[in-house]
């Protein structure tokens, strides 16, 4: 049961143009952004910076940004972001090898090098206390501008607010999102755990 029900779609008009954007992504409108909206302020600004780090500016393609979101809510733990997250990687045509072998992209030949150093990154700037060390910057910068690099650590930061939010949310996982879960992520261990 969630801590605070989500309120419904239309319940305000402004969020609701806004939150449009998930239709591309998600296909829904995310009871995350459904429960912010009890603080419309909230909601908007939350879809707005949404909207910024996950538009392209280059070769950070929209998969990778929605895979580098997954590895971090993996690393957080938190599973309703872990169904959203590989649902939208697929719905932005991430590869079927990537989807399926996620967990072994440091060697699996569905990544790139540079994929494995944004990888690596969201893993280590994921953890707490943080472990992005030299070799992790050093890497990650052999394959990224600065710009790019900015763009994966707006994904990681952006899911660092939505992993805290929904866990302690305890938001309900809309059934689509269930339903990717279960098909990419059940025979790793993922179960949906309270957001179910």
């Amino acid at each position: 049961m969630p801590l605070i029900n989500p309120l419904p779609p239309d319940h305000d008009a402004e969020v609701a143009e806004l939150a449009r954007f998930f239709n591309e992504t998600l296909g829904f409108c995310p009871n995350s952004v459904l429960t912010m909206q009890r603080r419309p302020q909230i909601a908007k600004a939350f879809i707005q910076l949404n909207m910024a780090v996950m538009q392209n500016q280059g070769r950070v393609t929209s998969d990778l940004k929605r895979l580098i979101g997954y590895m971090a809510s993996l690393t957080a733990g938190c599973q309703y972001c872990q169904a959203h997250t590989i649902r939208a990687a697929e719905r932005y045509g991430a590869e079927e090898g990537k989807l399926e072998q996620i967990w072994e992209y440091k060697t699996h030949p569905s990544f790139s090098e540079a994929e494995r150093a944004a990888l690596d990154f969201a893993v280590a700037a994921s953890v707490v206390p943080n472990s992005v060390d030299n070799s992790i910057a050093e890497n990650l910068k052999k394959h990224w501008d600065e710009g790019e690099i900015v763009e994966i650590l707006g994904v990681i930061a952006l899911f660092g607010y939505l992993n805290r939010w929904n866990d302690s949310m305890g938001t309900s996982l809309e059934l689509p999102a269930q339903e990717s879960g279960q098909q990419y992520l059940g025979k790793h261990g993922w179960t949906g755990g309270k957001h179910l």
